[in-house]
């Protein structure tokens, strides 16, 4: 059963009332509220307002959410575009990772990174494994909100990459779903990741996007601030996270800090093979590519 610890000391935290826990060493208490515990302290809810509140924005401006269960418990089999990319993911997570793991041990406890609006935690929820759906957005069209559709049972947590309130070695799978680019500090942020994983658990980092070429990761950036700052108003860069990562960059965290990297490729199709030919035959940058980084201590 997964447990908490303060986000802050990594205290054992007291139940002091049915939604409350309190840490009994700097006093904090952390309350469940509409089904989510918040692990934010009031100046770290300050200092992400103004993310959220773009974030939230964007989010609704591109039609995310429906008032429809089923909506969400069929994700990420819904007939978008960008959810082709993350059906296909899913299932090569599914099929690669996930199945083969089961076949030795289940359930597994699950740490889900960026859980948005908790459909992976759901997938993963009704395979029957312990999950938390951690993330900053707790609205409820597209982020941790989203648990009252779902006919399954996870833990839904609000709570910053670099100060989780798990106890260390908690996770036999840490996963960053979509969200590691939204770090401001890779390395931080997979050390603190590295503290909740388990001695034989695994690390992995899903549907980041990638470049060979760091410049065409800022060319991106850059692309899309731009883009942003014509339709929103605004560029959507207050945290100034790096939104991007490189091959040479995975390989050197994993150096750095003792991880060792198992790539896998989805197939999203013929077009999407063709993506990066068409774009040195054109002289634009080069694409993003989206995968799956399964990383072991």
């Amino acid at each position: 059963m997964i447990s908490f610890v303060c986000p802050g000391c990594k205290t054992g935290l007291d139940q002091t009332a049915p939604d409350e826990l309190r840490c009994p060493q700097d006093g904090l208490a952390f309350h469940k509220v509409d089904g989510i515990w918040r692990f934010l302290p009031p100046e770290r809810t300050e200092y992400y307002a103004p993310f959220i509140r773009d974030y939230e924005t964007v989010r609704r401006f591109e039609g995310r959410g429906s008032t429809d269960s089923t909506y969400y418990r069929t994700l990420p089999y819904h007939a978008t575009s960008d959810w082709h990319i993350r059906a296909t993911s899913f299932n090569a997570f599914l099929e690669q990772v996930i199945i083969p793991i089961e076949k030795n041990k289940s359930p597994l406890q699950i740490l889900d990174l960026g859980a948005g609006n908790g459909w992976l935690s759901n997938q993963l929820a009704s395979r029957g494994h312990d999950v938390a759906a951690v993330d900053l957005t707790v609205n409820d069209f597209d982020g941790l909100g989203c648990n009252r559709f779902y006919a399954s049972t996870f833990l839904s947590v609000q709570a910053e990459f670099d100060h989780l309130p798990f106890p260390a070695k908690s996770g036999e799978m840490v996963l960053f779903n979509a969200s590691l680019h939204y770090s401001i500090d890779y390395e931080k942020t997979l050390r603190e990741s590295l503290r909740i994983t388990g001695v034989d658990g695994k690390l992995v980092v899903l549907d980041s996007p990638v470049y060979r070429d760091a410049g065409s990761g800022r060319s991106m950036v850059r692309e899309r601030e731009e883009q942003y700052t014509k339709r929103y108003g605004f560029a959507s860069d207050s945290l100034h996270s790096e939104n991007y990562l490189t091959y040479q960059r995975m390989h050197e965290l994993g150096a750095g800090l003792g991880i060792t990297w198992h790539h896998i490729r989805p197939y999203y199709g013929l077009r999407w093979v063709a993506r990066p030919w068409l774009a040195r035959l054109r002289g634009t940058r080069e694409p993003a590519e989206f995968g799956i980084w399964v990383g072991s201590k």
